[in-house]
């Protein structure tokens, strides 16, 4: 992961995650919360982030809604599919419909090459040896530089997009926007940002939660200490 201008973080050369736009605040808990009472904040003071930590332990989860992010990602396709099981959140994503794709493709570090060991619901990874992934990485780059050109030769010929489209593999770089509210985000970092998740994935969900903490830090701290565990 390498750090971009503050609004964008760079993974895997060709993706990235932006902050296209954000109205969130721990203010925006603290308010939304003590609207119960007819009371309304200016500033965040110490009884607030105890209200916060309050409301973070004991699921009380709606004031956390109050609020929205709006992300510009850029993923391999293979990542953007898990990320769209996430349903309490919007999205708008790039159309090979209407154009033609660039030539962007995830090829994995040969560090990231790993071997899945035991069965399915109980497996583990371990990294591969040296000369498989060196092999894997030098398929991956083959098999996306060969499909590609078949996939312009398609379009080249006359074949409309929306069909050359499907000869693509997972792999190749899809983009799109998200907007999600800070008790959604919080859901989908417990899953994604987790030992479990797939390694592709973690590496975004680390980017978005970098931006989370920067905009609520009260709020992501009370996650954190809460046991990463959305209310």
């Amino acid at each position: 992961m390498t750090e971009a201008p503050r609004d964008q973080i760079v993974l895997f050369e060709h993706g990235f995650v932006r902050l296209d736009d954000c109205m969130a605040s721990d203010l925006s808990v603290v308010n939304s919360a003590r609207v119960s009472f007819a009371v309304r904040k200016e500033a965040v003071d110490d009884r607030d982030a105890g209200l916060i930590r309050f409301l973070m332990k004991n699921s009380h989860g709606t004031p956390f809604e109050h609020n929205s992010f709006c992300f510009h990602v850029r993923a391999p396709i293979f990542v953007a599919r898990e990320w769209f099981r996430h349903r309490w959140s919007s999205f708008n994503e790039e159309s090979a419909r209407y154009h033609q794709l660039e030539g962007y493709f995830y090829v994995p570090s040969p560090e990231a090459v790993r071997s899945q060991i035991g069965k399915p619901g109980s497996y583990s990874f371990a990294s591969a040896e040296e000369a498989l992934a060196s092999e894997t990485v030098q398929t991956f780059e083959r098999i996306y530089k060969e499909t590609y050109a078949e996939y312009r030769a398609l379009i080249d010929k006359g074949v409309a997009k929306e069909l050359a489209r499907a000869i693509l593999p997972f792999g190749v770089f899809t983009q799109f926007y998200w907007t999600i509210n800070a008790r959604s985000l919080m859901n989908f970092l417990s899953l994604r940002n987790a030992a479990a998740a797939q390694y592709e994935i973690r590496a975004y969900a680390e980017a978005v939660e970098t931006f989370f903490a920067r905009a609520m830090p009260l709020t992501h701290a009370s996650f954190v200490e809460g046991g990463r565990r959305a209310p």
